[in-house]
């Protein structure tokens, strides 16, 4: 999807890109073909050509750093399908101060735990983060990366999908686990619980069956934002596989 994609470049937004589509440029490959462009003169043309080349030389050498501060952030997902196997879902918990106790990292396949006390630390967390070409989480731009520089200055120098911004948008409105039910995804009666007493009832017993719950609660998480990705991509690549077909 990033290569039928435009708007990374310079003064170029939607309209602009549906006005190319409608031309016959449905991706980089027609661009670079085309020798000229109705509305672009041949030095913006050129300027262009060239972004495009380094776009793809980008995703040759699995940068996809280099797509941040060029792509709008609520375009992030056209990156998904490129780097799906290389991405990762994460999710944080915090306790009734506001502190992290829980950090959740999931690829497809494994999902890695940090726990307060335990072996929740900066170095950790960033050896771990920096596996990945993608970072998903569901409102961590106003939630999950605000906490994590505040606590450990980690600041995730790679592409970031936030999912909430793109369900509401397709009217997917509320919390995770309001869009899991409108997206009738079921997880366990007993992983309904709240994470925070879970961690309370924890220090408060010293039971680690209090702990085991939260983590798989945690896990449950990053386990449905997988499955919201998902959705989320098909439904925006529809939206937009119908735009350039009617343009």
């Amino acid at each position: 999807m990033i290569q039928n994609s435009f708007i990374f470049l310079e003064r170029i937004g939607p309209g602009q890109e549906r006005r190319w589509w409608s031309q016959g440029i449905n991706d980089w490959s027609d661009f670079l073909k085309a020798e000229r462009i109705a509305g672009l003169n041949p030095q913006r043309k050129a300027y262009y050509h060239r972004r495009i080349q380094e776009a793809q030389q980008a995703l040759l050498q699995e940068q996809p750093a280099y797509f941040v501060g060029k792509l709008p952030a609520k375009e992030m997902w056209r990156l998904y399908p490129f780097f799906r196997d290389e991405c990762c879902f994460l999710d944080v918990e915090t306790d009734s101060q506001g502190k992290i106790m829980l950090v959740g990292v999931s690829n497809y396949y494994n999902t890695t735990h940090f726990v307060q006390g335990f072996n929740l630390d900066k170095a950790a967390l960033e050896r771990e983060l920096a596996k990945y070409k993608l970072l998903i989480t569901f409102n961590g731009s106003s939630f999950d990366l605000p906490k994590l520089k505040a606590q450990f200055t980690i600041i995730p120098r790679i592409p970031h999908i936030d999912l909430k911004p793109l369900c509401v948008a397709l009217g997917l409105k509320g919390g995770l686990k309001a869009v899991e039910e409108l997206l009738d995804l079921r997880r366990p009666n007993h992983l309904q619980g709240h994470p925070v007493e879970l961690w309370k009832a924890f220090h408060a017993s010293g039971d680690r069956e209090y702990l085991d719950l939260l983590i798989d609660y945690n896990a449950e998480d990053v386990e449905n934002l997988k499955a919201v990705m998902e959705e989320v991509y098909r439904r925006k690549k529809a939206q937009y596989s119908y735009l350039r077909k009617t343009e």
